[in-house]
């Protein structure tokens, strides 16, 4: 396989003549960091190995839960219940056991006991439990559920699943069969499958990774740079979230991303700096390393605060899981990001020509400025409106599909078949009716009056047993503390991922007294889809106001900054509507390997908005700095436009050919969340890259002409002068 630009490359050019300009801060830097490469590799071998030595912790320190909204209604009434009943919550620990024969019998009973007793060892278990007739009993006799009640926090509750699910489940036998199941089970089954498909696919994207990152740079030398900057900045994040994991709960995920996140950018940043460095080298090492760090490194700094500021917006839903997740992949990007301007340009200055060492025959990465891509810049001059009103064509067709999209929490087939968490959960509905893994939890706070008190109680439980959608009502049960508060425990009719049960607990909260309190782990499903839907408007207006405001400060040019931004948009939604088609509608599923759910899973939208919008901005800022740069040293708006083509092009292609690959793998693991993310993402940089930055904008670039770079004078008076020629 040929590398795109090998047949039509030119020699690299001379070296300008004359007197090499003076750096600017960035360009100081570098050559600091070169002419102190042993202060640097020191510096950074320590934070590595100082911070990498937690790394291995990373995935037992960090938190399984999260995954709630803080001030709900539902997390309230799971406050109340760890509180005042014993740990009766929705975290608490059901084991499931199903027999051939009543559960009555002397062998069942000695199961019973057994499991019991294990769950009860555990001191993240307040008490257990054991089976009631008429509640946790069912019907034929033949399945008993114990209740161990929840002594720790929602994360510890996770981790106490992990512990135990085994053991519990090795006492089956016999014709006696047990599960742990509930919400903690839940999360621990989920987090644990999704883990190893992560992982199964980062190993499976490595060697593509690596041909793609050989073709683009052209030598085993140049092509490891990006490895450097990915491993320093995932030791050194990795440790770093073990500790931040010691003051506050962090979501296991957020390493998950984290390690995506370091690799893409760390290939994106070390291609844009090497390319450049490439081209400069012919002034000498110190002047090539300056220039390198006044232009490509200054788009970087741009593209890496652009990053930070898209994702930072998350931090607006008040989720832990979100948060931590969002902040993991920040943190990621800071290290990425300060390995690229400090260790990647000290390599590059003691390296030189040598970057092309171990060159592999017949690839050649070419000189700076592409052939092949200005001369389809060229093209796109000469016909904007045939190939940029064809792209736009193919974008709003793919988002089309996007006005029918629907989203909601994960359904219990997002866990293994064979997992403990689905195993007793069927068990459950088999045994007890649909809506039982799903029993509503309705608190009552105390009454003045102890005889009023318990009329409102029964009066409660009435209007909860005649509420449509309630298959039936468990008798109250007073908290024995003598704190006055009464649970009803309600079983739903439906199953508890059916969006039937979202207007059954409308009607509920709406019909009971104020103080009362509607939770369990379905309506924490249902109260985290609600907030994620208020707050995705506000995330979307937020992360595209800061982006366009950051353009606008870089570049200085408000009309093509209002372009580069909305441009976004088109890729984010094609993106979706083909998820709505592949996920929600099915299409494909087959071929996936999956059973669809009926809607996109509800942190979507408003994450992985965030994710295609900073990815996306990636790009952008790599080809407007890139045009900023040549219009700024001609003042010609042709030249700016296919100028940045050629000088970009070729990195905006490799990089999205890198992180394409790279999602298109989480595309084919197990889980139904990684292949979500997969083709969300992987659709979304395809399109971005190919449609959006190397058609779209450079047509509107090509259509806005010299008004693309306009500054109004009192814009001028305001923002920074911030340049990106280095001469």
């Amino acid at each position: 396989m040929k590398h795109p630009d090998a047949a039509l490359d030119r020699p690299p050019a001379a070296a300008p003549a004359g007197p090499p300009a003076s750096p600017g801060p960035l360009g100081r830097l570098g050559l600091w960091s070169t002419r102190h490469i042993r202060t640097v590799l020191a510096g950074w071998l320590l934070a590595v190995l100082a911070l990498g030595a937690f790394a291995p912790q990373v995935t037992t320190a960090l938190s399984g839960a999260g995954w709630q909204a803080d001030g709900s209604e539902s997390v309230k009434a799971r406050q109340v219940a760890e509180q005042h009943f014993g740990g009766n919550a929705s975290t608490a620990l059901q084991i499931v056991v199903t027999a051939d024969r009543p559960v009555d019998d002397p062998a069942v009973r000695q199961v019973l006991a057994r499991a019991s007793a294990l769950a009860a060892a555990d001191p993240r278990v307040s008490t257990v439990i054991p089976p009631q007739p008429g509640a946790t009993i069912s019907p034929d006799g033949r399945t008993a559920v114990l209740l161990a009640g929840a002594n720790a926090s929602p994360d510890d509750m996770v981790r106490a699943a992990d512990d135990l699910k085994g053991p519990l489940n090795a006492l089956s036998g016999d014709g006696v069969d047990v599960h742990a199941t509930g919400a903690s089970v839940l999360w621990s089954d989920f987090n644990k499958a999704n883990h190893d498909a992560m992982m199964k696919s980062e190993i499976m994207s490595w060697p593509v990774t690596l041909a793609i990152l050989v073709l683009a740079f052209g030598s085993l030398v140049a092509a490891g740079l990006p490895l450097l900057l990915t491993l320093a900045g995932l030791a050194a994040s990795a440790g770093s979230l073990v500790l931040i994991g010691h003051l506050f709960p962090v979501s296991v995920w957020a390493m998950n991303f984290a390690m995506m996140f370091a690799l893409a950018l760390g290939i994106d940043y070390a291609l844009f700096l090497v390319v450049r460095f490439r081209a400069a080298r012919a002034r000498g090492r110190a002047d090539a390393v300056a220039e390198t760090m006044d232009t490509a490194g200054k788009a970087v700094l741009l593209s890496g605060a652009t990053v930070l500021v898209s994702l930072s917006a998350v931090m607006l839903v008040p989720s832990p899981a979100f948060r931590s997740m969002a902040g993991g992949i920040m943190l990621a990007v800071l290290f990425v990001l300060a390995a690229t301007l400090t260790l990647l340009p000290a390599v590059l200055g003691r390296l030189g020509h040598r970057v092309d060492a171990l060159a592999l025959p017949r690839l050649n990465a070419g000189p700076h400025r592409s052939a092949r891509f200005a001369a389809w810049g060229e093209r796109l001059w000469r016909h904007p409106l045939r190939y940029g009103a064809g792209a736009l064509v193919v974008l709003v067709a793919l988002a089309a599909p996007v006005l029918g999209l629907r989203t909601a929490m994960p359904s219990i087939t997002v866990v293994p078949e064979d997992s403990s968490a689905r195993a007793g959960y069927a068990a459950v509905q088999q045994a007890f009716g649909p809506g039982a893994p799903g029993t509503l939890q309705i608190l009552l706070p105390a009454q003045a009056d102890t005889e009023t008190g318990a009329l409102d109680v029964a009066r409660a439980a009435a209007r909860v047993a005649a509420t449509p959608g309630i298959a039936g009502v468990l008798p109250a049960q007073p908290a024995a503390d003598g704190s006055g508060w009464s649970m009803l425990q309600a079983v739903p009719t439906v199953d508890p991922s059916s969006p039937d049960l979202a207007r059954t607990v409308d009607t509920l909260r709406a019909d009971l007294p104020p103080d009362a309190l509607v939770g369990g782990a379905a309506v924490e499903n249902l109260d985290l889809q609600h907030l994620l839907t208020a707050k995705t408007p506000l995330v979307i207006g937020v992360v595209m106001a800061l982006g366009f405001l950051l353009l606008l400060v870089a570049l200085r040019a408000p009309l093509i900054s209002a372009l580069g931004t909305a441009a976004g948009l088109l890729s984010t939604g094609a993106a979706f509507g083909v998820a709505r088609l592949v996920f929600q509608d099915g299409h494909g599923a087959g071929l996936l390997g999956f059973a669809p759910q009926g809607f996109l899973d509800g942190w979507a939208p408003v994450f992985f908005f965030a994710m295609i919008f900073a990815i996306a901005m990636d790009y952008t800022v790599f080809l407007l700095a890139s045009a900023k740069e040549h219009y700024e040293r001609t003042g010609d708006p042709r030249e700016a436009m296919v100028g940045a083509l050629a000088h970009s092009g070729r990195v905006i292609f490799a990089a999205a050919g890198v992180m394409v690959a790279v999602f298109f793998t989480f595309a084919l693991s197990g889980p139904l969340p990684p292949k979500e993310m997969g083709i969300v993402l992987g659709v979304a940089v395809l399109l971005d890259a190919a449609l959006v930055r190397l058609v779209l904008l450079p047509v509107l670039l090509r259509l806005a002409g010299a008004a693309a770079w306009h500054t109004p004078a009192w814009l001028d008076r305001v923002l920074p002068r911030i340049s990106f020629s280095h001469d």
